[in-house]
């Protein structure tokens, strides 16, 4: 039997002296934080919180283009915690962007892993995505991200580091699928920052940027009773950018918790286990109250939460718009090649910067489909394509290639044949980041995002029905019907009348 070599041996001992050293270094560190923040003892003795705020959100996905400034929407909450069964209510009215001139309010309960929604006094379902969010906000709280780190089997330091122009010690950890690195300030031992990496498949806007990193603050610490030391304002920070902001206007130690506060029907959480398991990867293609349509021979509308068109031309087939998600695109393409047999797909046009818009874009480029997007967007469609996605692989993720973009910045023809195509940049105020597809031969225009109808039949935002009437006219396109990302085949005059109706003069 062979003997290994000395210096093999020493490596082997340097190695494990160094993962103990950090591990040893590690716990001690995170004990010193609870003592800073008030004493283990004292900390592990909470039971139930009720938080009092305000704060905003900066909408990242809704606003106008994807750099800021961000539209904003402002909150007035009320949370309560229980602190023993991981349970927790939150009673948000919100108003802002949108707008909303009053406050709305509602209500989500998270008990035994189910999250409801409380509007008008009925519960509902809610999703994965709430059950993630409620979760994090949970372990992540400053009232609990120390045991969170010491429950971690994988607890380790890390180099320390300056933050906030202040030294701080760094232990890192996994809390589930999450990567965990937790920012300690090294003079005084209170916990400055938790940042994660995680996925959010279940959140149909951030799952499109795969490996999602957070970082959560804690500022404005404060005595509270029994010597607890407690942070009053909180920051979110989501890929670099500010996300979220909460002050803590009061704060209750000890509230006397209800079962009714925390209470969900068994419907709903039936409901809940079956909607859950939706995520952007696997949401069913299309709706089953709105089937598909043929606009005109070769023209198929595939309405959906997102919708998709297919368009036969010639010498192949252009798929209008990539939502959602590699999962979503892939059973685009199968239900391409089951109306439209051994035709090649030869192009996908992408004709809005929002999201859930781009988030199926990956799965084009991994097929090899060259993608016609606008100008203005090409950095963010690269951004998307160059997103690291190690905890949710898709198809491009395990076999990368170069992405075929096609950036367009005028009035671009696609195709020929009764179903060619003419690609028509916006260029409008709201509609600054989107694509027109406008088909010459049926007088029909696809207006991307910018024409959305209201139940009452009515339209969202006329500005923005306006520009797109706008267009029609500076471009000449003399249209007959009009579709879009979330608008049936309608006619032309419904715009023309909104527009009008619009300009007439107050009562």
């Amino acid at each position: 039997m062979r003997r290994p070599p000395l210096s093999l041996l020493l490596v082997t001992l340097l190695f494990a002296s160094t993962a103990r050293s950090a591990e040893d270094t590690a716990r001690p560190r995170v004990q010193a934080a609870l003592e800073a923040m008030g004493g283990e003892a004292r900390l592990r003795s909470l039971s139930s919180l009720r938080i009092h705020g305000i704060g905003h959100w900066n909408l990242l996905e809704q606003s106008e283009r994807p750099t800021p400034p961000w539209l904003v929407s402002y909150e007035q909450l009320e949370e309560v915690r229980d602190l023993r069964q991981r349970r927790l209510r939150q009673k948000t009215e919100g108003r802002g962007a949108g707008g909303l001139d009053t406050w709305q309010a509602v209500t989500l309960v998270m008990a035994d892993g189910v999250v409801a929604m409380e509007r008008g006094g009925k519960l509902y379902p809610a999703g994965a995505a709430q059950l993630q969010d409620m979760e994090e906000r949970l372990d992540f709280a400053p009232e609990r991200v120390l045991f969170t780190a010491l429950a971690a089997a994988d607890l380790r330091s890390a180099p320390d580091t300056v933050l906030q122009d202040v030294p701080h010690h760094v232990v890192t950890f996994h809390h589930g699928r999450a990567t965990a690195k937790l920012f300690l300030n090294a003079r005084t031992g209170l916990p400055t920052q938790v940042e994660t990496v995680d996925a959010h498949p279940g959140d149909f806007f951030w799952s499109v940027w795969g490996d999602v990193r957070t970082r959560l603050s804690f500022q404005s610490w404060s005595l509270e009773s029994g010597g607890l030391r407690y942070p009053r304002h909180w920051e979110w920070e989501r890929n670099g950018n500010a996300y979220h902001s909460f002050t803590v206007t009061r704060l209750e130690l000890e509230p006397t918790l209800t079962e009714s506060d925390f209470a969900i029907t068994e419907d709903v959480r039936k409901a809940f286990a079956m909607r859950s398991k939706t995520t952007a990867e696997t949401a069913p293609l299309g709706r089953p109250d709105r089937p598909a349509v043929e606009l005109v021979p070769g023209v198929v509308h595939l309405p959906g939460a997102w919708d998709v068109a297919l368009v036969q031309q010639e010498d192949g087939l252009v798929i209008i718009e990539a939502p959602l998600s590699s999962g979503y695109s892939s059973r685009v393409l199968d239900e391409a090649q089951r109306r439209f047999p051994g035709v090649k797909v030869k192009a996908v046009v992408s004709t809005s910067d929002a999201w859930p818009h781009v988030g199926g874009l990956r799965e084009y480029v991994a097929r090899g489909v060259p993608l016609h997007v606008l100008d203005l967007n090409r950095p963010l469609v690269e951004r998307l394509l160059k997103a690291p996605r190690t905890l949710t692989p898709d198809a491009l993720a395990k076999s990368p290639r170069s992405a075929m973009i096609r950036p367009v910045g005028t009035r671009t023809p696609l195709g020929s044949g009764k179903n060619r195509l003419e690609l028509v940049p916006a260029r409008t105020e709201t509609g600054e980041r989107m694509l027109f597809v406008w088909f010459p031969e049926h007088r029909l225009l696809y207006t991307s995002d910018l024409v959305q109808p209201l139940p009452d039949g009515s339209f969202f935002n006329v500005q923005q029905v306006s520009e797109t009437v706008g267009v029609a006219a500076r471009e000449k396109l003399e249209v007959a019907r009009v579709f879009g990302m979330h608008l049936s085949s309608s006619e032309w005059s419904r715009l023309a009348t909104a527009v009008e109706k619009a300009f007439a003069p107050a009562p």
